[in-house]
C-alpha cells in the first residue's frame, strides 16, 4: 500500500436518476409486465370520445397516454415519448383499451401486400426520425 486509501468513485448523476425512473413505470403497472391483450409495436392507438372527456391528471401515466393519443400514435411512439419501456407502454395501453379510453387500430392484416408492408416501414422510419 502506497499510503493511499481506496475511495470508491462517487455515483454519476445519471446513475442516481436511473433507479427511480426504472422503478416508477413498473409501479404504474403495479408490477405487471404482460398486457391483457396482444399489441403490435406498430399498432396505432387513438383516444376515444370517452377518453377525451376524462379530466387530465398530470401524475397519471394513463392520463398521459390518453393525451398523447388525441392524435393516432404507434405503441412504439408512446413508449419513446413517455420514456417508458415498451412492455410498460403495452400494459398501460391494454388497461386503457379495456376501460374504453382508447382504441387500437391494427396497421397490417396477415394478408397485407408487400406495398402495404413497405408503406408501414416507411411510416415507422419517418416517425422514428422525427423523435
Amino acid at each position: 500500500m502506497n499510503g493511499y486509501e481506496y475511495e470508491p468513485p462517487a455515483p454519476r448523476h445519471e446513475e442516481q436518476r436511473a433507479a427511480p425512473s426504472l422503478a416508477r413505470p413498473y409501479a404504474w403497472t403495479e408490477g405487471r409486465t404482460q398486457p391483457t391483450v396482444t399489441l403490435a409495436i406498430e399498432a396505432l392507438v387513438v383516444t376515444t370520445p370517452e377518453g377525451r372527456t376524462t379530466s387530465y391528471n398530470r401524475t397519471s401515466a394513463l392520463s398521459g397516454v390518453t393525451q398523447l393519443c388525441l392524435q393516432p400514435r404507434s405503441l412504439a411512439e408512446i413508449a419513446a415519448l413517455l420514456a417508458l419501456p415498451l412492455g410498460v407502454a403495452r400494459v398501460l395501453v391494454g388497461d386503457l383499451l379495456g376501460s374504453g379510453m382508447v382504441t387500437v387500430r391494427e396497421t397490417l392484416t396477415p394478408d397485407a401486400t408487400w406495398d402495404e408492408r413497405h408503406d408501414l416501414l416507411e411510416r415507422v422510419l419517418s416517425g422514428l426520425h422525427s423523435l
